[in-house]
């Protein structure tokens, strides 16, 4: 069995830079820690549970398999924030059919990012006899 103690997403971004100035500055993430010098350091920033980090240089493309789901408090509100901040919103908060409020954006690589609201009313709230 794998224990696994914690976890992180790794992106490889064209222009480093420019990354860390979205996910730090236009996403608002806290940075966990930095490491390493010039423009291929490596930035790990807290995401909810788990990390997501900053490293490295990629020529190539993002592969659309790879997509970041980011769970928010107010789909509305972080689309609102997001908006002033200047981040191209893919798709505004809408209600899917199976309940949950997502919102897309992309990181300036091209990585899909969906922010999610769980509502009150979502069976992922509820919990019998509580």
């Amino acid at each position: 069995m794998v224990h696994v103690l914690s976890s992180r997403v790794l992106v490889r971004p064209s222009d480093p830079e420019r990354s860390r100035e979205f996910y730090g500055s236009a996403l608002g993430l806290e940075v966990y820690r930095e490491f390493g010098t010039g423009p291929e350091r490596g930035t790990v920033f807290f995401l909810g549970g788990g990390f997501l980090e900053v490293s490295g240089r990629s020529p190539e493309p993002p592969t659309a398999t790879l997509q970041l789901w980011l769970q928010v408090a107010d789909a509305a509100a972080a689309h609102k924030e997001l908006v002033a901040r200047g981040v191209e919103v893919l798709r505004p908060p809408v209600r899917e059919p199976w309940g949950l409020i997502e919102m897309w954006i992309a990181d300036p690589d091209g990585h899909r990012i969906v922010l999610t609201e769980v509502p009150a009313d979502h069976p992922l709230r509820y919990r019998p006899g509580i």
